[in-house]
């Protein structure tokens, strides 16, 4: 009976979260505007920066990225915050949970990756920085599509082009087309900063503004 009742509870916050997430697919999509847009600006410096200084190096290529990853999450976290307090609901709400849950396991392995590849394999002139590219799009575009389940549609798309732009990159790399030394830094500002600020761009001129009917 303790069971049934633990599985009736279970189902009756299960059935809350969902409608939660469907009356606020709207406020979500309205708040991903500023992050699409903050994480495309972060992407595109980052490749200004990588190119700028030469960072041609696989551990320099993957420290600069990953740092750039970390202040990307750091401020979309804040942004996230800043909104949830103007809205006054809980931050760590039953969707935000839901949403940190789909982006945990292709976030750590990203690391994991990360942290592999820039301790073993460090020497110029080698394709690492792209095969890191390659994962960095899959994992994260597979993690978009995890979150976007019950969010915007268009998160589910974005995901999808993450994940085809890592399937283009895997192509060239199998049929051994010499993109440049500085090309990694350019796939990676063209995924992380175009994508995201192309999306983030949509969003901002798409949203219905308050006034309107």
């Amino acid at each position: 009976m303790q069971s049934d009742g633990m599985e009736s509870n279970w189902a009756v916050e299960h059935l809350q979260t969902i409608r939660t997430l469907m009356e606020r697919t709207a406020l979500y999509r309205r708040a991903l505007a500023p992050i699409m847009i903050f994480n495309g600006a972060v992407g595109l410096t980052g490749g200004l920066v990588g190119w700028q200084l030469g960072l041609g190096s696989p551990r320099a290529f993957i420290l600069l990225w990953t740092g750039l990853a970390a202040a990307a999450l750091a401020g979309s976290f804040l942004l996230v915050r800043r909104q949830a307090l103007k809205a006054a609901e809980p931050f760590w709400s039953p969707p935000t949970r839901r949403v940190a849950q789909a982006l945990v396991a292709p976030f750590t392995v990203g690391a994991v990756v990360s942290l592999i590849l820039a301790s073993r394999f460090d020497n110029p002139g080698t394709e690492i920085p792209l095969v890191a590219t390659t994962v960095w799009l899959w994992l994260y575009g597979c993690g978009l599509s995890a979150a976007g389940f019950f969010m915007p549609r268009g998160i589910k798309l974005l995901g999808a082009l993450f994940i085809a732009a890592g399937c283009l990159l895997a192509a060239l790399l199998v049929l051994n087309i010499n993109l440049g030394v500085h090309s990694p830094h350019g796939m990676m500002a063209f995924g992380f900063g175009g994508l995201h600020l192309a999306y983030g761009v949509y969003l901002y001129f798409t949203e219905p503004r308050r006034n309107e009917p």
